[in-house]
């Protein structure tokens, strides 16, 4: 009788369970898409790190069709190198320029992070 009582409680609790799921079914929440809400975001990050000497930055925004952005990193020759973008339905452009002399062996070359 011992034993017929503990499957019989064992029998309970995998009803209570199940029932617990709805028997079976199981209901998922439907998350709203709204794939034709026009985009739109902003963002920005920064590397500095003395040691690698990965030193760049980005920001980024988009409203609708248009991007635009501009990103910057140090070369290994020591120029700073700025790249201005913009893009939209007609393409995109992007303008690129220096700041700094280049150096003859590049940043290893002053014995940095040696």
């Amino acid at each position: 009788m011992h034993g017929g009582a503990v499957l019989a409680l064992l029998v309970l609790a995998v009803v209570s369970v199940s029932g617990q799921e709805g028997f079976g079914h199981h209901h998922h929440l439907e998350e709203y898409v709204d794939y034709r809400a026009r985009p739109h975001y902003h963002y920005d990050y920064h590397v500095h790190d003395h040691h690698t000497h990965d030193i760049k930055n980005q920001w980024e925004h988009r409203d609708g069709k248009e991007t635009k952005g501009v990103y910057t990193l140090l070369q290994p020759d020591g120029r700073k190198r700025i790249v201005e973008y913009r893009a939209g339905k007609h393409g995109a452009d992007y303008k690129i320029r220096y700041e700094g002399h280049s150096v003859h062996g590049g940043i290893g070359s002053f014995g940095i992070g040696n």
